[in-house]
């Protein structure tokens, strides 16, 4: 595994793509592409926004090949562990709450939440690609541009000041889930407000 991370980084910002696609689709990288990242930017200090887009367009594309796969055979998958009553809940929430996960585990860094477990279920319970990818690429891009920035301004330091505040990380994640999901209840109870006006005005 190390000879691929070294062959990773001789590809220069072609590696992070690879990289990217690689442990999108399931494949592990070592180190992962965090690192990756920090660690081409602390050499390639002028690449950082290139190296940014390349690692976002190759997590975006081997996510995909997850999501399609859950799309095609993971119903069926899901539907032997959660039957009945608890399957129709679990849809119910993750059509309100899923790719707020999603946006969550893609966007901090380091491994705070379980991505691909909410990839899988994206695909498998009927989420809209178009949909996905887009949250997707909202959480991917200002995280992969960080570490770039990171990684040019403190070079290999910045893994230590990760490690050093990952339970500030973890901080972060809870409370930006917090906001969003009362954003979503908030737009939800607004909209059963207004539903019933638009129903009673159209009867008028």
């Amino acid at each position: 595994m190390k000879e691929l991370l070294a062959k990773l980084v001789e590809f220069g910002p072609w590696g992070i793509f690879l990289g990217a696609f690689m442990d999108g689709a399931g494949v592990p990288i070592p180190g992962g592409v965090d690192v990756l990242d920090i660690y081409l930017a602390a050499r390639r200090p002028d690449d950082v926004l290139l190296l940014a887009v390349l690692a976002v367009l190759g997590s975006v594309m081997g996510n995909m090949v997850l999501f399609t796969v859950a799309r095609k055979g993971g119903q069926l998958f899901l539907e032997k562990l959660t039957s009945g009553r608890r399957s129709k809940k679990f849809r119910v929430w993750f059509d309100h709450y899923g790719l707020l996960t999603v946006f969550i585990s893609a966007l901090v860094p380091l491994p705070v939440m379980p991505m691909k477990i909410f990839v899988f279920c994206s695909g498998a319970l009927g989420i809209r690609p178009w949909k996905f990818i887009a949250v997707f690429v909202a959480a991917r891009f200002p995280r992969y541009l960080g570490l770039a920035l990171l990684g040019r301004a403190m070079g290999d330091h910045a893994l230590e000041y990760l490690k050093d505040h990952v339970w500030e990380l973890v901080a972060f994640a809870a409370a930006l889930s917090f906001v969003l999901w009362l954003l979503i209840r908030w737009t939800d109870q607004r909209r059963a407000r207004v539903a019933p006006a638009a129903v009673s005005s159209t009867g008028s």
